[in-house]
């Protein structure tokens, strides 16, 4: 089995340097230039299924990149974008202007001694929703011989290649840095083992 691992485009959200987390929040004309750069350099791949975010940013670069492929396309809320609860919409680089945005920044600097928000997700929740999903995909007999397309968000993409790194800190989370948008990571399933045979593609 092989996953084509995919971050979304280019939001405006992304743009402004904004979380997003569960905020629904579609793709941008650079956004859809990255997801159709990544469809030309995908077009001689490969694709037999695809699991994609039900968020509107994950599902329109899927579609994007599938093209005129024919193939099931899923929605998988386990690969949806970890919940920040009332600090979605904060800015993130470094301007602590809203409230609580102090505290929130330990997100991307401190994440051991980050705290969620009320009504936002954990790290820990967030490993575990995706790391049940990709056990999942990696115990399915019927897809043993698929080559698979999911399409995620950058905490979510990040959390699954944590695992198959076997980097599970929850103070190293962002030790390997979040993927670009549009980035690919060509992951490889056999039996028990996965490996991570190519990190990070961009195609534009």
């Amino acid at each position: 089995m092989l996953l084509y691992i995919v971050r979304h485009g280019e939001t405006d959200w992304n743009k402004a340097g904004k979380v997003q987390g569960r905020t629904d929040i579609p793709l941008n004309e650079r956004g859809r230039y990255l997801a159709e750069a990544t469809a030309e350099g995908m077009k001689d791949v490969r694709i037999d299924f695809c699991y994609t975010s039900p968020l509107i940013r994950a599902k329109e670069t899927a579609q994007i990149i599938l093209g005129e492929r024919e193939i099931p396309l899923v929605e998988e809320k386990r690969i949806e974008e970890i919940c920040f609860g009332k600090c979605e919409g904060m800015k993130f680089r470094g301007e602590i202007t809203d409230p609580g945005s102090e505290a929130f920044q330990r997100f991307f600097t401190d994440t051991e001694n980050y705290v969620p928000s009320e009504g936002a997700e954990s790290i820990s929740e967030l490993y575990e929703r995706t790391g049940c999903f990709l056990s999942e995909i990696a115990d399915r007999e019927d897809l043993k011989d698929s080559h698979i397309l999911i399409s995620t968000h950058g905490a979510a993409m990040t959390a699954l290649l944590n695992r198959i790194k076997g980097n599970m800190q929850i103070k190293d989370f962002w030790k390997y840095k979040v993927p670009k948008n549009c980035a690919v990571s060509v992951v490889e399933i056999k039996g028990k083992d996965i490996i991570i045979k190519e990190e990070g593609l961009i195609y534009y």
